[in-house]
C-alpha cells in the first residue's frame, strides 16, 4: 500500500480507489486472472477503501442526524425532505438497516470534536443562507482512552466494525465505583487495555475483539461484574412454542452460570470432531468411530443436551451426577481470595475467569466452586512462568496443562481463536528431532488444525527468553515459499489468557 493510515479521508480514499481501479484493469472486472498476491493486495485495497468510506458516511450520518434533532421541528432536515426522523433519512439514502445507520452516527458523534463545522444551514424562507454559530465554550479534552481509539478509526487503522466492538466492549471507566482508587487509576488502566486491543485488532475477528474487550473491562471492574452477572441472571428464560407446521421450537437465555455449564457439556460432546486428536492403543478405533458418525455439529449438540435431561429426569436428583460437578473450569488469582479460615472459608474480593474464553465470573461464583469442587493450586515463578517437569513424561501432564492453559488462554496461532479445550500441546522443541523437555516453558496451545499445519507446512515455534528481564516471548517462524524460497519474517506469538490485561 502507498498511502500513510494518517492520510485524510479522502486522500486515502482517492488513493485506494486508484488502485483498485488499477489492478482491475480498464474492464472493471476478471479477479480469477490475478495471482496470489495479486488478489490478496486488492482485498487490501478495497478494505482501505471501505474503511475511508465509512469514516465519510458516519461523519456524513451524524450530521444529518444533528441537523434533524427534534427541537428544530418541521424545519429540520429530515422534516423538510418528509421523514421523522435522521436515521429513517439516512436509511432511506444508503439503504443500511437501522442499526447500521445506528452505529454510523454513534461513530460520526464521537469523532465530530475533531471535523469542525463553522456554519449551519439556515431554514427555507430566511433572507441569509448561512449564519455563524454562536459561540461555544470549548469541549473537554477527551481522556487518552477515548482518543486512542478515536484517532484509530480516523486514521484508517479500525473499521467502523471494529471500533463499536472496542468502545461497546471496554466501555467507560467506572471511577465513582471505586472512590478509594486513585481518580487516574482507571482511565490510565484503559488506555493500556485500548492499545493492547489495538494491536490485536489487526488479527482478530470482530466477534472475537468483541469478547477481548469486555474481558479487560471485567478484569478492571470486579464490581461491575458481579452487577452484570446479576442483571443476566434475572434475565433468564426458556420460551418455546409451535409453529404452524407443528415444528417445536425454543429459545433459551442463559445466565452466566448455567451457559457455562451448558458450553463445556457442548465442547464434551464436540471434541471428537474439533480437537485434540484421539492418543493411545485405540486411537485408531475411537478416530474411525467418530468419523462414521453422519450427524451435523447440531444434531449432536441436540442429541447430547436431550440425553442429559433424559438421564437427570431418571435418576435420583442428589445422584444425578455423583458428587462431581460438569468440568467448568475457573481461574482465579491467589491474591484475589482472602479471609481464609481453618474451616477452609474463603472471601474472593477479586472475579474469576472461565479456562475456555476467558469470560468473567463474580467473586460470590468462584467462592461457590471453592467450596464444592475445590482448587488446584498452579504455582508461578517471580518470571510469570508456571513449574517445569522436565523430560521424564513424554506428554504433558494434566498440572502442566492446566498452567499452560492459564498462561496463554487458547490457542497461540495469529488469528484463531479456538478454546484451550479445542487445543493440543505442542513441544516447540520436538520429542524426538530436537530432545525436547516437557517443560511448561517449551509447550505451547494449538488446535488440532493449527497443530497439523505447523507439522505438515514446517512452520516453527520457538521461545526467546529476555537476558535482563528473564521474560519469556515465542515466535511463529513460516516455512520457505515454496515458488521463491524466501523465508518470512517471523510473528511474535501473543497471549490470550485474561491475565495480559492485569487487573485491578
Amino acid at each position: 500500500m502507498s498511502s500513510s493510515v494518517s492520510s485524510p479521508p479522502a486522500m486515502r480514499l482517492t488513493d485506494a480507489v486508484a488502485r483498485v481501479a488499477q489492478r482491475l484493469g480498464a474492464g472493471g472486472t476478471g479477479v480469477e486472472r490475478l495471482e496470489d498476491e495479486e488478489l490478496l493486495e486488492l482485498l487490501t485495497d478495497t478494505t482501505e477503501a471501505r474503511k475511508a468510506l465509512e469514516l465519510v458516511v458516519a461523519s456524513a450520518s451524524a450530521e444529518v442526524s444533528r441537523r434533524s434533532t427534534r427541537d428544530r421541528g418541521y424545519g429540520g432536515l429530515a422534516q423538510r425532505k418528509g421523514l421523522r426522523t435522521g436515521t429513517a433519512l439516512v436509511q432511506q439514502i444508503t439503504g443500511l438497516g437501522r442499526g447500521d445507520v445506528t452505529r454510523a452516527v454513534q461513530a460520526g458523534q464521537e469523532l465530530a470534536p475533531t471535523i469542525p463545522s463553522s456554519f449551519e444551514p439556515t431554514t427555507p424562507g430566511t433572507d441569509a443562507s448561512r449564519r455563524e454559530v454562536a459561540e461555544q465554550p470549548p469541549t473537554p479534552a477527551a481522556p487518552e482512552w477515548l482518543r486512542l481509539v478515536r484517532d484509530a478509526l480516523a486514521a484508517g487503522a479500525l473499521s467502523q466494525a471494529q471500533f463499536h466492538a472496542i468502545r461497546s466492549g471496554l466501555g467507560e471507566p467506572p471511577v465513582d465505583r471505586y472512590p478509594e482508587l486513585d481518580a487516574d487509576f482507571l482511565p490510565q488502566a484503559w488506555s493500556r487495555a485500548v492499545r493492547l486491543l489495538l494491536d490485536e485488532a489487526t488479527t482478530l475477528p470482530v466477534e472475537d475483539l468483541r469478547i477481548q474487550a469486555r474481558i479487560a473491562r471485567d478484569r478492571l471492574d470486579p464490581v461491575g461484574v458481579t452487577l452484570r452477572f446479576e442483571e443476566r441472571f434475572a434475565a433468564r428464560s426458556f420460551r418455546r412454542w409451535i409453529d404452524e407446521s407443528g415444528q417445536r421450537h425454543a429459545h433459551i437465555l442463559f445466565d452466566d452460570d448455567a451457559g457455562a455449564w451448558v458450553d463445556s457439556l457442548l465442547q464434551a460432546a464436540l471434541r471428537p470432531r474439533r480437537g485434540p486428536r484421539f492418543v493411545g492403543s485405540d486411537a485408531v478405533e475411537k478416530t474411525r468411530e467418530a468419523e462414521a458418525d453422519d450427524r451435523t455439529n447440531e444434531q449432536l449438540q441436540y442429541d447430547t443436551i436431550i440425553a442429559v435431561l433424559r438421564t437427570g429426569a431418571d435418576a435420583d436428583p442428589q445422584q444425578a451426577f455423583g458428587d462431581r460437578q460438569p468440568g467448568v473450569r475457573i481461574l482465579v488469582e491467589s491474591a484475589a481470595i482472602t479471609a481464609i479460615d481453618e474451616r477452609g472459608d474463603a472471601r474472593v474480593t477479586g472475579v474469576g475467569h472461565l479456562e475456555d474464553g476467558g469470560h468473567a465470573v463474580p467473586g460470590g461464583v468462584v467462592e461457590a466452586r471453592l467450596c464444592d469442587a475445590g482448587a488446584i493450586p498452579v504455582i508461578w515463578d517471580p518470571d510469570g512462568r508456571p513449574l517445569d517437569v522436565g523430560r521424564e513424561l513424554r506428554l504433558f501432564s494434566r498440572k502442566q496443562r492446566i498452567a499452560i492453559a492459564a498462561r496463554d488462554g487458547g490457542c497461540v496461532w495469529p488469528s484463531c481463536s479456538a478454546p484451550i479445550s479445542q487445543c493440543e500441546y505442542h513441544h516447540i522443541d520436538h520429542w524426538w528431532d530436537h530432545h525436547g523437555r516437557t517443560d511448561v516453558d517449551d509447550g505451547v496451545p494449538l488446535c488440532r488444525n493449527c497443530h497439523l499445519r505447523l507439522h505438515n507446512q514446517r512452520w516453527r515455534i520457538t521461545r526467546h527468553r529476555d537476558p535482563a528481564s528473564s521474560a519469556d516471548t515465542y515466535w511463529l517462524h513460516p516455512p520457505p515459499d515454496p515458488l521463491t524460497g524466501e523465508i518470512g519474517d517471523p510473528v511474535r506469538l501473543q497471549s490470550k489468557s485474561p491475565r495480559r490485561f492485569g487487573a485491578a
